[in-house]
């Protein structure tokens, strides 16, 4: 059997809750393994923005409730895909967790949203809780890091760290949807993003429509 290498998706504190979920299914539809860090910070947006408690004792009810969930707000929008079984979680103040090593075998992480703290805490090597040291592990080891970030407007501090990270090997994708694509519906922005953060770490997906050359070409039709 071939040993298990999963994405690490870490979950900052950043305004953009329904980004992650997005990822994560689209992760799961595309048969990836994954590792979830979700920080304490993003609890509290994730809390504020959905209504969902995620909880370490219940934490894989609460996922698919998360997963489940429109950016909307409507409860049961998706199927939430049948690999949310096999998703592993670490909490975030676990520093001796898998993705805490190098040796730990992983295809790379996604930060998605990451807050400006996070972003400061990567480039400065920190690891002061478990996601900003996965980031580390992962710039060290030269494995994908994508970092996208969710905030406006952007001081010069936050700047001069996404420059880092960028020179780091880092791929810095700010949380800007794009409207070419025939969006119709906030879900469609959403998934632009988190479509955008998949393209960077080379995962297949659907989430949005590409462009192909013919301007007006997509208007009307929706996303696929």
């Amino acid at each position: 059997m071939s040993r298990r290498r999963p994405w690490v998706v870490g979950v900052s504190g950043a305004s953009g809750t329904p980004y992650a979920a997005s990822v994560l299914r689209a992760l799961l539809a595309a048969g990836e393994a994954v590792d979830l860090v979700v920080s304490r910070a993003s609890r509290l947006t994730l809390l504020d923005e959905t209504g969902i408690a995620f909880r370490d004792a219940h934490w894989r009810e609460d996922l698919r409730r998360w997963l489940a969930r429109g950016a909307d707000g409507t409860p049961d929008a998706f199927e939430v895909p049948s690999a949310v079984a096999d998703v592993r979680h670490w909490a975030a103040g676990d520093l001796a967790a898998g993705p805490s090593s190098g040796s730990y075998p992983t295809k790379g992480m996604l930060i998605v949203p990451a807050s400006t703290a996070c972003v400061a805490g990567v480039a400065l090597g920190l690891s002061k809780d478990l996601l900003q040291r996965a980031a580390s592990v992962t710039l060290k080891e030269r494995r994908t890091l994508v970092v996208a970030v969710r905030e406006t407007p952007l001081n010069g501090q936050t700047l001069k760290a996404l420059v880092t990270l960028d020179e780091a090997g880092a791929v810095v994708l700010p949380a800007s949807p794009a409207f070419y694509a025939g969006a119709t519906h906030i879900q469609d922005l959403v998934d632009f993003v988190a479509g955008r953060a998949l393209d960077a770490a080379g995962v297949p997906h659907k989430l949005y429509r590409r462009w192909e050359g013919e301007l007006g070409g997509d208007r009307g039709r929706g996303t696929a």
